[in-house]
């Protein structure tokens, strides 16, 4: 991107309030302007083909889709623009989800006006963008392995995704329902998932089920 080119920024964020916030802060900022904002990933999606910002400054939870799925349709609706993820969660799962999604940084919404115009520059130059104290979250989670599924965990959730309810796995496998609901649990907190669904899929992407 040349020097002299403005930068376009959608903003995307279920809170009014603090879509207008932002939008204040880099409005006032030379070489930026706010294109256009979203209150879902869902209304992004459909926007961003048509304004082709330079920029997403993208919320991590909202309702409906979240912001790591919402980072995967941008980036596919919209492959040159560059997905900044600002957030109030900081863990290191979701500081890792969002980047191996695709998004360009990851900044926390306490930022400054100065962090901010100068992080959205950086993104537009093609430089990764983290706020300092994350990095080392950012490092933690990549270097971490996660732990691994015992093999009864493997094998009741590869019976979840036949669509077998904890009654009819119990009875498959000669064991109660509530430990059923055990493997179950454990798997949900090494997955770093809280429901059946995303932990089958969580488990398929990893290899974990065939």
């Amino acid at each position: 991107m040349s020097a002299d080119k403005t930068i376009g920024v959608m903003l995307v964020d279920d809170h009014p309030v603090v879509r207008e916030g932002l939008s204040s802060m880099l409005q006032s900022a030379d070489g930026v302007s706010v294109v256009g904002q979203a209150g879902s990933g869902e209304e992004a999606i459909t926007m961003v083909a048509r304004l082709a910002p330079d920029i997403v400054l993208l919320d991590l939870q909202m309702g409906g889709m979240d912001g790591v799925e919402t980072t995967g349709h941008l980036l596919r609706a919209a492959p040159a623009t560059k997905v900044v993820i600002v957030t109030t969660y900081e863990s290191d799962t979701d500081i890792l989800r969002a980047v191996e999604a695709g998004a360009a940084g990851y900044l926390l919404k306490g930022s400054s006006r100065d962090d901010l115009v100068q992080a959205v520059k950086a993104a537009a130059r093609g430089e990764t963008v983290l706020t300092p104290s994350l990095a080392p979250k950012l490092f933690r989670a990549r270097v971490v392995e996660p732990p691994a599924l015992s093999d009864r965990e493997r094998e009741v959730l590869q019976l979840v995704s036949l669509g077998l309810t904890n009654a009819d796995i119990g009875r498959r496998l000669f064991i109660s329902e509530a430990t059923v609901k055990t493997h179950l649990l454990r798997s949900f907190k090494k997955l770093s998932v809280s429901d059946r669904t995303a932990a089958v899929i969580t488990a398929l992407e990893r290899g974990l089920l065939s």
